[in-house]
């Protein structure tokens, strides 16, 4: 899924307001966990295994998740280590790692790939602060476009007399709530990121 989308609701015909609202809220579950998905391959000055979410190896011409060719270790706060499953991997894991953007120097012992994570400047902080901010907008507005769908789903069942208005405008009411709780939630793991990553050891 790219960042921020969700799955379209399709033009199913709803038969309760309940229903809309079950939809509306998985849909919402999924954008959130997507966001927390996406932040957490987000540098921050500490070492985590997790920065390396997005990289992908090429095994023998498929490329692989590098938690499926090889154990990541943590074995101080600014060293990751990297065992390959396959020893002859370890060229090919080193190089992904020198040619993506995550600015890092790979090392290998020919068994064994150390990463040290440098501190982050107060410069690249900031970027990365741009990019978190990037990234919840965008999920903000996926989240938003759920509300959108499921306030026409209530439209349309009020035109086809499946619900009156006051259960009309109740719905639009929850689905609000819903939506104000979810950008809460999300806004808060942003803000928890922040500062994460602005914390200077």
């Amino acid at each position: 899924m790219k960042s921020g989308q969700t799955t379209p609701a399709s033009n199913q015909t709803f038969t309760s307001v309940k229903e809309v609202e079950a939809q509306a809220k998985t849909r919402m579950e999924k954008v959130l966990g997507d966001f927390q998905h996406a932040m957490a391959s987000i540098r921050t000055g500490r070492a985590s295994v997790n920065i390396f979410d997005s990289l992908r190896v090429d095994y023998y011409g498929t490329p692989s998740p590098l938690s499926h060719v090889a154990t990541l270790h943590v074995p101080e706060p600014s060293m990751v280590t990297i065992q390959p499953y396959d020893v002859s991997m370890i060229g090919t894991i080193e190089k992904a790692i020198r040619t993506s953007d995550l600015g890092l120097n790979p090392m290998n012992d020919g068994k064994l790939i150390r990463v040290p994570i440098p501190q982050l400047t107060g410069e690249r902080r900031k970027e990365i602060v741009k990019r978190l901010h990037h990234m919840a907008e965008d999920h903000r507005v996926a989240l938003r476009n759920v509300r959108r769908d499921a306030n026409e789903s209530f439209k349309k069942m009020l035109k086809d007399k499946v619900i009156s208005e006051d259960e009309e405008r109740r719905a639009l009411e929850e689905m609000q709530k819903l939506t104000d709780g979810y950008i809460a939630k999300l806004d808060q793991a942003a803000k928890g990121k922040e500062k994460e990553i602005l914390d200077i050891k």
